[in-house]
């Protein structure tokens, strides 16, 4: 639940914290496109950006101070 409101709460994804306990990270291989913040050890909360398009920096990575809208998608083992 305390992950759920720490992202609730956050204007932007690049207000959600990228440090524990929350510890919000882009995801790789099958799961790219997608972020994860963490929960209980090994659980992940996975979830996708809601734009279209997704909002992209200069250099092509994304720009977290304009991502609004999040869907989640997965509460999973993904390890």
């Amino acid at each position: 639940m305390s992950r759920l409101a720490v992202l609730k709460h956050a204007r932007t994804l690049a207000e959600v914290p990228s440090s524990p306990p929350d510890r919000c990270h882009p995801l790789m291989g099958e799961r790219e496109g997608q972020y994860a913040v963490d929960l209980a050890h090994p659980r992940r909360l996975v979830f996708e950006l809601n734009h279209e398009p997704v909002p992209r920096k200069q250099d092509g990575g994304i720009d977290l101070d304009k991502v609004t809208a999040i869907i989640i998608v997965d509460v999973v083992d993904y390890h």
